[in-house]
């Protein structure tokens, strides 16, 4: 498999930003993944590597329409041949473009598994989620082995929906994994569907899930979907705005679109950079 990256892209750069992925030892232009594939009926394990700026090739583990999944993940099945040219309009977007090498979203496998990893991790440490659904990946996923390394894929809605105990959360929690599986089995959070809507029909369809609120819509529809022109409004990237554009206060709507106008038609793009670079000035700090 391979496939044509449109615009600058870095992967061992996004990973050392993003992480988390599998890698074969040594090797940080090659990454492994492992996940459900939309439709449901098979899991996969996708191994991308960069072999040169414009192109990834890989090889998959299960049907073949997880390679087009994993590009999604990494924000490579979108247009990128424009990016640059934001920063070329916004002298902040700019500088941090060539800081951060164009770095695009990461997203989760699919929109059912951001909506797993949030209802998994509400009210306990990122790391602790994170711990959680790689048990869940070991002890019900499917195991896949691929470029010397093993990949377990997290369970597919049809396995959640019989796992009735998990041990590190509660019973409520259970039940709202087992509404986000039925939603997945019925359509309601495929990738292309989330896509195709308008974001706020989009936002409210999510919200109708157990357990989810304003704040997870807009992470599983942003994050999860992938939209590539929309502006997720985030703490972070409301406060790195102001601190990257100088302004006075928490950034108003005016202030917001007039920033935002010239990161058309990337603003999720750029306001990933602004989060990112927010995230490390406080680290920091």
């Amino acid at each position: 498999m391979d496939a044509h990256i449109t615009g600058p892209y870095d992967l061992a750069r996004q990973n050392e930003y993003f992480g988390g992925w599998i890698q074969p030892a040594g090797d940080d232009r090659t990454i492994v993944m492992a996940f459900p594939v939309e439709g449901w009926t098979h899991s996969a394990a996708v191994l991308l590597r960069q072999t040169a700026p414009d192109r990834v090739e890989g090889e998959v583990r299960g049907p073949e329409e997880a390679w087009r999944q994993a590009l999604a993940v990494l924000s490579l099945d979108a247009d990128g041949s424009g990016y640059p040219q934001v920063g070329e309009r916004d002298p902040v977007i700019g500088a941090l473009q060539r800081q951060h090498a164009h770095l695009r979203p990461v997203l989760f496998h699919s929109p059912y598994e951001a909506a797993c990893a949030f209802i998994v991790a509400h009210r306990m440490r990122i790391e602790q989620g994170r711990a959680i659904r790689q048990r869940m990946a070991r002890e019900h996923g499917e195991a896949f082995e691929i470029g010397g390394v093993t990949a377990h894929a997290f369970p597919s809605p049809q396995r959640l929906l019989r796992i009735t105990e998990v041990p590190g959360i509660d019973g409520e929690k259970v039940r709202r994994l087992h509404g986000v599986a039925e939603a997945a089995l019925d359509g309601r959070l495929d990738r292309a569907r989330l896509r195709s809507l308008p974001v706020p029909q989009a936002l409210a369809d999510v919200r109708r899930l157990r357990g989810v609120g304003d704040f997870f819509a807009t992470a599983i529809v942003m994050r999860g979907a992938g939209l590539v022109d929309a502006l997720p409004g985030d703490e972070m990237t409301m406060s790195g705005m102001r601190r990257r554009y100088d302004l006075p206060a928490a950034p108003t709507g005016e202030d917001i679109a007039r920033v935002t106008d010239a990161w058309r038609p990337y603003r999720m793009w750029c306001s990933v950079l602004i989060h990112a670079a927010e995230r490390r000035a406080r680290a920091a700090a």
